[in-house]
């Protein structure tokens, strides 16, 4: 009876031993979901990062193509004005605070 329980723990013991390393060793379960969830994040990055070049991609090529594009930008980004245009700029006044005249 006492060489079977001996038996038992020592198997139990050995069993514990030869899974340590599959569970918490640098190539085990835990490692390898930890993993999975940074393949996950960095496929999610890239997805975001082919979407801003295809963007570009197409902006570059609207600008190689034609002049309505460059236009466009000149206008909204630098403010130019066509010869012979008038430019209105209309500002929003804040309303007054309550209660002040």
């Amino acid at each position: 009876m006492r060489r079977e329980r001996i038996l038992v723990y020592f198997l139990v013991g050995l069993l514990v031993v030869l899974q340590y390393p599959l569970w918490f060793g640098s190539g085990g379960v835990l490692a390898l979901w930890r993993l999975n969830r940074e393949i996950a994040a960095q496929k999610a990055d890239n997805f975001g990062l082919h979407e801003r070049n295809a963007a570009l991609e197409a902006e570059v090529g609207d600008l190689k193509r034609g002049y309505d594009a460059i236009e466009e930008r000149a206008r909204t980004e630098l403010g130019m004005v066509k010869k012979n245009e008038t430019f209105y700029q209309i500002i929003d006044v804040l309303p007054r605070a309550q209660g002040t005249k």
